[in-house]
């Protein structure tokens, strides 16, 4: 067994489509409409046939309070797997990304938290 989609929900998906792809380096793996939404997704451009990240639509009543409650108490939503935290926390907050923890180093783990401006705190993570 292993994980097919996974998914964060978002506001708006055309804008996580913008951030995701054009910001964050993901690239799109499905656009199928439906109804008022879409079947979203993006994958890693270095295993475009591995796990999908679903950018889901908040439309459902308990994901407003849901997002906001973890924002609040700094719960990322997500953690990304990155070769470099501190490359690539310099080169996103290049592009004008807001992180909410700059690089942080636990031992053998170093992580960085960012707003992926559709109601998410999203991990950045790389361990040793």
């Amino acid at each position: 067994m292993k994980i097919y989609v996974t998914s964060v929900f978002v506001d708006d998906q055309e804008q996580a489509l913008r951030f995701y792809t054009d910001v964050l380096g993901f690239v799109k793996k499905h656009d199928i409409p439906l109804g008022t939404a879409r079947w979203l997704t993006v994958v890693s451009p270095e295993d475009p046939d591995g796990t999908e990240l679903l950018l889901e639509p908040s439309g459902h009543p308990a994901v407003p309070p849901y997002k906001t409650a973890l924002v609040e108490d700094g719960i990322p939503a997500a953690s990304f797997a990155v070769d470099d935290v501190r490359a690539e926390f310099d080169r996103l907050r290049e592009l004008g990304v807001h992180f909410t923890q700059e690089p942080l180093e636990m031992g053998t783990v170093t992580t960085a938290v960012l707003d992926d401006t559709c109601g998410n705190l999203i991990q950045i993570v790389h361990s040793e």
